[in-house]
């Protein structure tokens, strides 16, 4: 079962570059990948690095966004 991304955080539409060149539609990273690199960020950033593995700090950073994503869906109802 595919857990609930969020969306798509920045999504670009087709469109036409001042040259006249065209360029194709992209649907940007998931709301939930953006939410776990912010989270990422702020884990590195606080300065209280440990002995855990670059894998924990990614499980973490998914489980805060995964929170994240939770409670914006709660605050909505």
């Amino acid at each position: 079962m595919k857990s609930d991304d969020g969306g798509q955080a920045f999504p670009v539409p087709a469109g036409t570059c001042a040259d006249g060149e065209l360029w194709a539609p992209t649907e940007g990273m998931s709301l939930r990948d953006y939410f776990a690199g912010q989270a990422l960020a702020g884990l590195y950033g606080s300065g209280k690095y440990s002995e855990n593995t670059y894998a924990w700090y990614a499980v973490v950073a998914y489980a805060i966004a995964g929170a994240m994503l939770k409670e914006r869906v709660r605050d909505r109802a």
